[in-house]
């Protein structure tokens, strides 16, 4: 297994984060050598500044609530990639899911795909909102959208990131996508059980203290 760092997106999206709270989490990025930085968009210019070009700069879309239009999605989704954006976490339009519309969920996400020119793109499904059989539902119609991975949670809803999800997700979609758990990873012991599931990537704001093997408590709000 890789170190767990290089499983890591350092994730900061709260929405009362500063310049230098955003800048402090690109400085602790380039010195745990993560594999990115999560961050809501008007911060990628400054993240570009800081991080080091091995690190990946994510962004999201749609974020938190998934509830704006696919146009703006995808408008959003450009901008992003303009400004330097590696990667794009979407959320799914939840609502639409849940209503079964999901001809309107896939076309949402392929806005998204298509305007991300090439760059991957992670479906936040969030899983605390979402029975075992919509998980299951939620992460082929990602698979039919052409995204590159499956995302647990936005850390703004209920639920979290569980091993068992993470299972059910990796049955699904076996090799056609990656995983990203995100939401409530406080113990290395919970991150490696995370992995073990078959997690590619973690979202954690707190993956300083994850690797130096330390407990840490609710992270509240943003993972």
């Amino acid at each position: 297994m890789l170190p767990l760092a290089l499983y890591i997106e350092h994730t900061l999206l709260k929405p009362d984060a500063t310049f230098d709270d955003i800048s402090k989490h690109c400085l602790q990025a380039n010195e745990f050598k993560f594999i990115g930085v999560c961050i809501n968009p008007s911060w990628l210019e400054l993240a570009h500044k800081i991080l080091i070009p091995e690190i990946k700069r994510v962004t999201v879309i749609g974020f938190p609530l998934g509830a704006t239009s696919s146009e703006a999605k995808a408008a959003e989704t450009k901008w992003c990639v303009e400004a330097g954006a590696d990667e794009i976490d979407m959320v799914l339009s939840i609502g639409q899911f849940k209503s079964n519309l999901f001809s309107y969920v896939r076309e949402d996400i392929k806005a998204v795909v298509q305007a991300a020119k090439n760059k991957p793109v992670k479906v936040i499904i969030e899983t605390g909102l979402l029975t075992k059989t919509e998980i299951a539902t939620a992460s082929g119609l990602v698979i039919e959208s052409g995204a590159q991975y499956v995302k647990t949670c936005t850390g703004f809803s209920p639920g979290q990131a569980t091993p068992e999800d993470i299972a059910l997700i990796r049955h699904t979609v076996g090799a056609k996508a990656l995983i990203k758990a995100s939401g409530g990873i406080r113990t290395p012991e919970a991150a490696l059980a995370l992995i073990q599931a078959g997690a590619n990537r973690l979202g954690t704001s707190q993956g300083p203290a994850l690797c130096a093997g330390q407990k840490v408590g609710p992270a509240g709000a943003g993972y």
